[in-house]
């Protein structure tokens, strides 16, 4: 197994059917292109496992999976909650003005004018938009809106540029 940087790529959310079938949480797009990450890492608490040969389909509702080894609806049931992780390397580049939010956790984040916030902590969806967390002196929440607040996001230099009010 990988121990660089992962990618939470999903999540079972419970058993479908009587047959080991199950229902994932997938936040690939299109939902179904989850199964071309293979293998993947599962984690349910402190326990990790790999496993690979996860078929599946979007039936337009939920994603089912049908895992090797899984052939009753107990099995399927005691995995839920089984969380889907991927090696980053594993994931096409991203394209332009896109950006996998776990490499923007560990970014130095200042304004504008220079003024240093923190570092991106990490990001989470609102429905609106998605919100940077900056932790620094205190923790401070940014909406990811490119041209708006984010200005510019620079690997090389480890940094954003975010135009936003220190006292904010």
């Amino acid at each position: 197994m990988s121990n660089g940087r992962r990618i939470l790529l999903g999540r079972v959310a419970g058993a479908f059917g009587v047959r080991g079938e199950l229902k994932l949480l997938s936040w690939t797009d299109p939902r179904d292109a989850l199964f071309r990450y293979q293998p993947w890492i599962l984690r349910s608490g402190n326990t990790e496992r790999e496993v690979t040969g996860v078929r599946g389909r979007d039936t337009g509702k939920v994603v089912i999976a049908t895992f090797p080894g899984v052939e009753s609806r107990d099995q399927a049931e005691a995995m839920n909650g089984t969380e889907i992780w991927v090696p980053r390397e594993r994931l096409p580049p991203p394209g332009p003005g896109e950006y996998y939010w776990v490499d923007l956790e560990g970014l130095k984040v200042e304004t504008t004018e220079g003024v240093a916030l923190g570092q991106v902590s990490h990001l989470f969806e609102t429905g609106a938009n998605d919100v940077m967390v900056v932790a620094g002196e205190r923790e401070r929440l940014i909406p990811f809106v490119t041209g708006q607040y984010i200005v510019s996001v620079d690997f090389d230099a480890g940094k954003v540029v975010v135009d936003w009010d220190p006292d904010f």
